[in-house]
């Protein structure tokens, strides 16, 4: 892992050799269900993370890329769509969107991006959630997410087949923790 990850600040050539995606949870167990309307808004992160750029930490001070990927969008636009997906794939919400679908919405979905990574062999990733009452602005419930995978090899397949389980895991349980509030 040390040596993909030290080699992974090379030069990042213009055209990347691949450009990968995520994948929303097609289920998520949960027995709650609502009639409310939920707007997911594009998730806050910084700079690091705010790229198409696939990020590894090959130290607690540095950030570095997979060399020859990217993301197929923008990571925070990626995790909205897949959020998104993720709350319609339950079956238990009446109407799911992001800003400028015209939805009369009852709560957003507000998530800051704390991590969202390789470091130390294994996928992280981090998000403060906020559940937000949007007719009155109140925040009603807020939650810490943290999950990790294992990488099982050291290839950048390898590296986002981890972060994808790890999004799967915490998207998971945010869908589980939302549903449960409203």
């Amino acid at each position: 892992m040390a040596l993909g990850v030290s080699g992974c600040a090379s030069i990042i050539p213009k055209t990347p050799d691949a450009i990968y995606d995520l994948s929303a949870p097609l289920t998520v167990n949960t027995r709650s269900a609502t009639r409310l309307q939920i707007l997911v808004p594009e998730p806050g992160a910084l700079k690091s993370l705010d790229t198409d750029r696939i990020a590894a930490r090959p130290s607690d001070i540095e950030y570095a890329y997979l060399g020859g990927a990217v993301w197929s969008d923008r990571l925070p636009r990626l995790l909205q769509a897949r959020l998104m997906e993720t709350l319609q794939n339950t079956g238990r919400v009446k109407a799911v969107g992001i800003p400028g679908q015209g939805l009369l919405i009852d709560y957003q979905i507000v998530i800051d991006v704390r991590s969202f990574e390789i470091s130390n062999g294994e996928a992280v990733v981090s998000f403060s959630v906020k559940l937000m009452n949007d007719r009155n602005g109140q925040v009603r419930a807020t939650n810490i997410v943290n999950t990790r995978a294992p990488v099982s090899g050291s290839s950048n397949n390898d590296y986002v087949a981890a972060l994808d389980a790890a999004m799967d895991e915490a998207f998971g349980e945010i869908t589980r923790w939302v549903l449960s509030r409203i």
